[in-house]
């Protein structure tokens, strides 16, 4: 195998989400407590991925502390009724590299148990490890810490490692790391992120075929 580990994203790279549960859910926010306020499909995938969630709730809707804890609130009672769909032919790719003897990661912005559950619902392996928001800010991705725990935990290098993900945040992980990145754009089409990840990673993927296909070799 070319890597004895994947690390994964899992929105939008593993599942369908945003489109279909935290853009609603988003909006669905803003409707209750910032009327007349909005956000497009568009904008919401061009602010997640830079920015970032958090700087575009401070920036562009102001949001102090105490409203953010309100907002991740009311997306944590949304998203525990709202299952996602894992983007046809990931659990093929995953279940290969496990029947090699890979290790299987996740790094996400999600909860641990939503992603588990998430796993489940879609008949996806068990990861061996998953670091999701309930870690403490400075141990979230951007920040190196996730990736880093993982290579010690499982006793692995830099090189064994890829991490795939479809935002920003993944990649500056992966690049504080000297770990290898994939880089998706299986869930949108935005220009200006297909034109960023074409053009600062080494390695883009628009398809899962083409992804599945590269680590076949």
């Amino acid at each position: 195998m070319k890597y004895r580990c994947l690390v994964f994203d899992h929105d939008d790279t593993v599942v369908n989400s945003t489109a279909t549960i935290h853009h609603p859910c988003f909006v669905e926010y803003l409707r209750r407590y910032y009327p007349g306020r909005d956000c497009s499909l568009e904008d919401y995938f061009r602010k997640n991925f830079a920015p970032g969630f958090l700087p575009m709730c401070r920036e562009e809707y102001g949001m102090n502390d105490e409203e953010l804890e309100r907002e991740s609130a009311f997306w944590r009672e949304y998203v525990r009724d709202h299952i996602p769909v894992a983007y046809p032919g990931v659990r093929e790719v995953m279940e290969r590299h496990k029947a090699a003897g890979g290790l299987l990661c996740v790094v996400s912005h999600s909860y641990e148990d939503n992603i588990r559950r998430d796993y489940r619902a879609n008949g996806l392996p068990e990861p061996d490890l998953v670091f999701g928001w309930e870690q403490p800010p400075e141990r979230r991705k951007p920040e190196p810490w996730p990736l880093e725990e993982i290579l010690r935990r499982c006793g692995l290098t830099p090189g064994e490692l890829l991490m795939i993900d479809d935002l920003k945040p993944g990649y500056d992980m992966a690049a504080a790391c000297g770990v290898d990145f994939a880089a998706v754009g299986w869930s949108n089409d935005i220009p200006e992120i297909e034109r960023f990840m074409r053009e600062n990673c080494r390695l883009y993927f628009k398809t899962v075929a083409d992804f599945a296909a590269f680590l076949e070799g």
